[in-house]
């Protein structure tokens, strides 16, 4: 469902905005939308890439190596 909002901008800003739309093929007000949605699109897929990457650090990683006890790694 869509809903509509208000906002308040500069006036200069409005008139710069509406030649970029049309230069776009688009509105001001669709341009905004498109602009919103990358935003919070690009702030879940961030989320959702941090909550992974603190998982794997959690998790930690094999690489393979054996543990060795500091007496036999110091052993003469």
């Amino acid at each position: 469902m869509k809903q509509n909002i208000t906002i308040s901008l500069d006036k200069q800003l409005i008139q710069k905005a509406r030649v970029i739309a049309a230069r776009r093929g688009s509105s001001i007000s669709r341009m905004l939308a498109d602009e919103l949605a990358q935003l919070v699109s690009e702030s879940e897929r961030y989320e959702r890439s941090r909550v992974q990457a603190i998982a794997d650090l959690e998790l930690g990683m094999d690489l393979g190596a054996q543990q060795i006890s500091r007496d036999a790694l110091h052993e003469r």
